[in-house]
């Protein structure tokens, strides 16, 4: 497996790597999730290469950059055992040189949801990942359900900016007890841990809900509220069903939409969704 640290390396060894590649961008402390992405690009690709870079620029002032968890000897060794190629690991000033002042924004997608409780985070998103996909030049690339809005927002910005490469969704992982795997999850005290399964049990009411019938956005949103108010140790900061595309808030059902939400459980801040009305929409 090569470790490449700079881009002049990346491009060199791109420009050996024939046929398909498929990319897994992450910011390391690599869970079951991440390698999920990797068996998927793996199996479908040529190649696979990965990236570690925790992206300082989708961080808020408040937000947990410098506590975000990192281990990149454990992230090398894990890439390497699931047979990665080649894994990318810049340092920040490869990414954003002193003079560095170009971003890139996708707008009405990011006016909402994570958009408007993280001002900020969605252009620090599309602007990296837009670097990483010139730099790497990937046929597809490979991103988890989990992190819902962010799929749609870079699929947006692929399509808008004629960027030639797919993107390609995963299923969410999930602990037995139906807790998104998540880097942040490494921060959750013991009772936290057990209060965090109240956001895929909230999920599972709207989803329940949506198979029994009820069209009614208003009634699987207090459904998902419900579950979430018996829970003392969250701080809820939104519930959403929304248009799948848009992620306009909807009234009522009638396309496939997108159930989520995003709750404070101590220190750490953890995001899940789950789409109604597809093919991917998990069973109860």
């Amino acid at each position: 497996m090569q470790i490449l640290h700079t881009i002049p390396a990346v491009r060199a060894a791109r420009q050996e790597a024939r046929g398909s590649l498929g990319l897994v961008p992450t910011m390391g402390y690599l869970h079951a999730g991440h390698m999920a992405l990797v068996r998927a690009a793996r199996d479908a690709n040529d190649h696979c290469w990965a990236t570690v870079f925790v992206n300082s620029l989708q961080f808020g002032q408040n937000e947990d950059f410098n506590t975000y968890p990192r281990d990149l000897p454990r992230d090398l060794a894990l890439f390497e055992e699931a047979g990665v190629d080649a894994v990318f690991v810049p340092e920040a000033e490869t990414m954003y040189t002193a003079e560095f002042s170009t971003y890139v924004d996708v707008e009405k997608l990011t006016d909402r949801l994570e958009g408007a409780a993280r001002p900020g985070h969605f252009r620090g998103v599309t602007t990296v990942v837009c670097k990483l996909l010139n730099i790497v030049q990937p046929h597809r690339v490979y991103l988890g359900r989990k992190d819902a809005q962010q799929l749609r927002v870079i699929r947006r910005m692929v399509r808008d900016l004629n960027i030639p490469t797919t993107i390609v969704p995963v299923e969410t992982v999930r602990e037995p007890d139906g807790l998104a795997h998540s880097s942040r999850n490494v921060h959750l005290k013991p009772a936290e841990r057990q209060a965090a399964n109240a956001l895929y049990q909230a999920l599972q009411a709207a989803q329940q809900g949506f198979v029994a019938g009820e069209r009614n956005a208003d009634v699987l949103r207090a459904a998902m509220r419900a579950v979430l108010a018996r829970e003392p140790l969250l701080d809820v900061e939104y519930v959403s069903v929304a248009d799948d595309e848009s992620l306009e808030a909807l009234t009522t059902i009638e396309r496939p939409a997108l159930a989520s939400l995003a709750a404070r459980i101590g220190t750490t801040r953890l995001i899940d969704a789950i789409e109604l009305g597809s093919d991917s929409s998990p069973s109860s």
